[in-house]
């Protein structure tokens, strides 16, 4: 499985960003998709994550102004985030699970850096 991952870039304080990703070379479907975002020195967390049902979650500091989307048949998701803060500069990554019988699968995407401006 390959996760590519877009949509990253530099905005001011207050701005907007949407990522992508996209996933491709799978051959079962993913239960979960999420983003993590990572700062240097630092451990990386959940931003956002969505079930194959539409089931959502979101990490407290970005509740409200991030909204996760998913497409199953494309097997595809976005992040829209507004409102963004500089403390959401980080780099961003996308992440696909699926539980095969009894494995945890988990793929990851490159990271797509993020910077908000004050």
């Amino acid at each position: 499985v390959q996760l590519q991952a877009s949509g990253g870039g530099v905005v001011q304080a207050g701005g907007s960003l949407r990522l992508s990703c996209a996933a491709s070379g799978t051959i079962f479907d993913i239960d979960v998709m999420g983003w993590y975002r990572q700062v240097p020195g630092k451990q990386r967390e959940l931003v956002a994550s969505i079930t194959s049902g539409g089931s959502t979650n979101y990490a407290d500091s970005v509740t409200g102004r991030f909204t996760i989307s998913r497409d199953n048949a494309k097997n595809a998701m976005s992040l829209q985030m507004n409102s963004l803060k500089p403390e959401d500069t980080a780099v961003y990554y996308c992440n696909a699970y699926s539980k095969i019988y009894n494995y945890d699968l988990n793929y990851w995407g490159k990271g797509t850096q993020v910077t908000v401006s004050s």
